[in-house]
């Protein structure tokens, strides 16, 4: 579909069609927040996780949401619809609105609310098999990387600095102790156990993350039989880790197979990786 449908301020149109003013505040600001929620043969994969983040980052920077849950469900399934792809990305973004600019935030303004969705595209069958390379670099984000905010200079940066590297993800470090990728939650296996940096200001928590855990703890499927841990991971741990392990809504879980050119682990994907991708593909299929 050269020219798919979108949702924009209570309207369907072509993408092509689809304007706003350049007084927008997440033009000129990027004052807004997103989500990305998968669906997998046209339905909604962890909805309800992915409007609470979508709640919360709205919440956390003072925009009033303009739908409910339902409503929400109701117009991406209309977008979803338009599209002929059974496995897509529906991408939401919320921005303050159209108004002067000014850095404060202004008053009777109205959010302006866009919908997309594209073809879900999942990792290659030679990156499932031998594993992805990445990068490390030190993490110089803001502060507050708990919201899912549309100002992601930083990740662009980071997501280039793996690029021009060949790599296909950046894993970054504060202060010695790791984070996440450019657009990824890190997790490290080290003896069978998996590890995670714990959920706060510094990461953006996946809603992979959640799912992940659940996988662990409750003992849902393959990755029952996987002990779970969320704590401050220093570098040096990453770097002698059996397994690392790349999680986000278009990678699922994906096995790092190299870190600034040296090999994790045997430098292929390992047993911890193996449950988690089963008991993913078990999430998905329930």
């Amino acid at each position: 579909m050269n020219d798919p449908l979108v949702y924009l301020n209570g309207a369907l149109a072509p993408l092509s069609e689809a304007k706003i003013s350049v007084l927008d505040r997440g033009f000129i600001f990027g004052d807004g927040v997103y989500e990305v929620v998968p669906i997998y043969d046209r339905k909604l994969f962890r909805f309800e996780q992915h409007m609470a983040r979508l709640f919360r980052s709205l919440k956390a920077i003072g925009i009033p949401n303009p739908h409910d849950k339902e409503e929400w469900r109701t117009l991406i399934d209309q977008v979803v619809a338009e599209h002929p792809a059974d496995d897509q990305m529906a991408y939401l973004q919320v921005t303050r609105g159209v108004a002067k600019r000014g850095h404060s935030f202004p008053k009777d303004v109205k959010p302006t609310v866009f919908i997309m969705t594209n073809p879900l595209v999942p990792p290659s069958t030679e990156a499932r098999r031998d594993g992805v390379p990445c990068v490390t670099m030190e993490d110089q984000r803001w502060l507050h990387c708990d919201i899912k905010s549309v100002s992601l200079l930083g990740n662009v940066l980071a997501a280039q600095y793996a690029t021009e590297r060949d790599a296909i993800e950046t894993i970054q470090f504060r202060d010695g102790f790791l984070t996440e990728g450019s657009s990824s939650n890190v997790w490290i296996a080290k003896n069978g156990k998996l590890m995670a940096p714990p959920k706060d200001n510094l990461i953006l928590e996946g809603i992979r993350y959640g799912l992940i855990e659940e996988l662990c703890t409750a003992g849902q499927g393959a990755a029952g039989a996987i002990p779970f841990e969320a704590r401050r991971i220093e570098r040096a741990e990453v770097l002698a880790a059996d397994e690392v392990i790349l999680s986000s809504a278009t990678k699922e879980v994906l096995a790092v197979s190299s870190i600034d050119g040296r090999p994790v682990g045997d430098g292929r994907p390992g047993p911890v990786y193996h449950k988690l991708y089963a008991a993913y593909q078990a999430a998905k299929a329930a």
